[in-house]
């Protein structure tokens, strides 16, 4: 692994790269960072499975950002498609947004107590025979402003799907993207990073470019008004 921005470095500690000090933000939630891996022309899947894109490093990159995260989020869809388990750190929790909680609450992650739900407030109780902890914000869809500020620390860990993050672009919660780029091309009408977003006009700016094996590791920032 190597950091070709900001300065070269030929040697890099991923979780002193990743591990940077983050704070709450001034509307009191945590900072949120979202963490993607997409193919050169832009798909987030390769045959339904984001891991088909994934390399050991990009791995440890998500460790490393796990490592530095209070709170895990992701959306049903991806809990069921990547089959979540408990997080390696101890005490890193899971929420998936969800209005439906149609999820296996049988599954390892739900039953040792590593995941939580984000719901409305008018969504049914979910249906299982142990209690699990539930978020509640807004009516009919997930008040993600309002659901994201009642977790607890200073940084959350995006991890997906597509349609969540248009969700939390277009609601402006997004305040780092954690972009890996993967050296294939992989054609198909394949989901991309947020679909389903309105037109937006968000700005970035880029804190650190590392390269491992042909793949980009890409930190974004967002960029700040003058």
């Amino acid at each position: 692994m190597r950091q070709l921005l900001p300065s070269f470095n030929s040697a890099v500690n991923l979780r002193e790269a990743y591990g940077v000090a983050r704070q709450r933000q001034e509307s009191g939630r945590p900072t949120i960072g979202l963490c993607m891996v997409m193919s050169i022309d832009g798909s987030t899947v390769v045959e339904g499975r984001s891991t088909l894109l994934s390399n050991p490093t990009d791995r440890d990159v998500i460790i490393a950002l796990r490592a530095a995260a209070d709170t895990i989020v992701v959306g049903a869809g991806t809990i069921r498609e990547q089959m979540y388990t408990p997080p390696g750190k101890p005490g890193l929790r899971v929420g998936v947004v969800t209005r439906t909680a149609n999820l296996d609450f049988e599954s390892p992650l739900f039953r040792s107590g590593s995941g939580f739900l984000i719901m409305p407030q008018d969504a049914k109780k979910p249906d299982c025979d142990f209690e699990i902890e539930v978020i509640r914000a807004g009516q009919g869809d997930v008040d993600l402003q309002n659901a994201m500020s009642q977790l607890p620390g200073n940084f959350i860990q995006l991890e997906g799907g597509p349609m969540l993050n248009a969700s939390m672009f277009d609601a402006n919660l997004v305040d780092e993207i954690n972009l890996t780029i993967s050296p294939m091309v992989t054609g198909a009408d394949s989901p991309r990073l947020s679909n389903g977003a309105p037109a937006l006009h968000r700005d970035y700016e880029v804190a650190h470019i590392l390269e491992h094996d042909g793949f980009l590791f890409i930190r974004y920032l967002r960029k700040t008004s003058a």
